[in-house]
């Protein structure tokens, strides 16, 4: 099962549009995860409409008509891999524990609001992954988003994309 990773879009705000690069990929995946921070109904729209099955949340800078449509949190159970999908999580100083006390009977945890990549497991087994943002890299060096596999109950192949500049 092949999944495409993103959030922080914040369309119209930052750009007109996804990349071509990250349509491409939502077209072509199997389950696509947005963790908040759309800004506008007309990108979840787009988003639903381009993907195959959709797991996405809402976030901080989502107002009402996107908070009636999407969860705070969302969850979903792919070939046997528990995910949670979640804006925030706070500092980056513990992290790893306190989403794992959080998120107990989770094995993925897909997260946003930094725009900063993030790739961590915590003492628990909790993989924590933040695909960074694909239209407002703030202090990093490229936009990205990321892709991974999930294969007989186990995330595979996590791998975060560079976009190129626009």
């Amino acid at each position: 099962m092949d999944l495409v990773l993103t959030t922080d879009t914040h369309l119209p705000a930052r750009a007109r549009d996804l990349p071509p690069a990250l349509w491409s990929a939502v077209e072509a995946a199997d389950v696509v995860i947005h963790a908040g921070d759309w800004v506008s109904e007309a990108a979840l729209d787009a988003l639903e409409s381009r993907s195959r099955r959709l797991i996405a949340c809402y976030g901080n800078n989502d107002g009402p008509g996107l908070r009636a449509r999407l969860p705070e949190i969302a969850y979903a159970t792919l070939d046997g891999l528990r995910l949670a999908v979640v804006h925030e999580t706070g500092p980056a100083a513990a992290r790893e524990a306190r989403c794992a006390a959080r998120f107990p009977d989770v094995d993925v945890l897909v997260f946003g609001h930094s725009h900063i990549p993030w790739d961590t497991t915590a003492a628990t087994g909790l993989r924590l992954l933040n695909p960074g943002s694909p239209t407002d890299r703030r202090r990093q060096p490229h936009a990205t988003y990321m892709t991974a596999t999930i294969a007989g109950g186990r995330l595979e192949a996590v791998t975060l994309h560079a976009l190129p500049p626009r």
